[in-house]
């Protein structure tokens, strides 16, 4: 008997218009740039042609954020986990046009991948920027960071390893720090924080969508929690 099916999904697919160069650079970029979803493990240094520390970002949307962070360090290596083809061509485009070579993108479900390409000890680094916030109650049980995501974060992750979300929306982060802070694999790297959150590390870019939520007084969230040595 077949097992049963995964009801619940690390994002909703939603409709969005794509460009005709979006639609080209997804037809001829993602053979050179992207990465076939396969269930068995994932060969990052057959990818990249090196060994080095590996970050998975889930959600890069449209990929600035990304491509900031790959530039600035090239000794580690990325893979940028969306699922929306828009976000997908242009971020495909801007690898090209940057020649960027330890930047690749994977067009799947980000638990799928987890579960089945990535093995246990492995990742540097994961990085969730920004995700869907869901603020209507109703919906809180789609968003992406529950205690079932985050366990199968921290067991994918280097001892001293780190997750790395950030989010505008207090309610929000509240709850991801609460899912973190239970997570016994994980501690708060920021824990001499009163607030438990902690200060945006110089690696994350400041997006323009977060410059405007600033200016309108918003406040950004960064949690970092990294996996237990040893």
């Amino acid at each position: 008997m077949e097992p049963p099916r995964r009801t619940v999904r690390s994002f909703v697919l939603r409709q969005g218009r794509v460009s005709n160069a979006q639609q080209r650079a997804w037809d001829t970029l993602y053979p050179r740039f992207g990465i076939p979803y396969a269930e068995q493990p994932l060969d990052a240094a057959a990818v990249f042609g090196r060994r080095a520390p590996l970050v998975l970002e889930i959600g890069s949307g449209m990929g600035e954020t990304s491509v900031a962070i790959a530039k600035a360090q090239p000794g580690i290596d990325y893979i940028a986990i969306e699922v929306h083809l828009p976000g997908v061509g242009t971020l495909l485009k801007t690898i090209e046009a940057e020649g960027l070579s330890n930047l690749r993108v994977l067009r799947h479900d980000a638990v799928d991948v987890l579960e089945k390409m990535v093995p246990d000890s492995t990742l540097a680094g994961i990085h969730v920027f920004f995700p869907d916030p869901w603020p209507k109650k109703r919906h809180n049980k789609r968003r992406l960071i529950q205690p079932p995501l985050v366990a199968l974060a921290a067991r994918k992750l280097v001892p001293g390893g780190y997750i790395h979300l950030a989010t505008d929306w207090a309610p929000y982060a509240e709850h991801m720090l609460e899912v973190l802070s239970a997570e016994p694999l994980l501690q708060n790297a920021a824990k001499g924080s009163e607030s438990g959150f902690a200060p945006r590390p110089a690696y994350r870019p400041q997006t323009k969508f977060e410059a405007r939520g600033l200016k309108l007084g918003h406040g950004v969230h960064d949690l970092i929690f990294t996996r237990e040595p040893g």
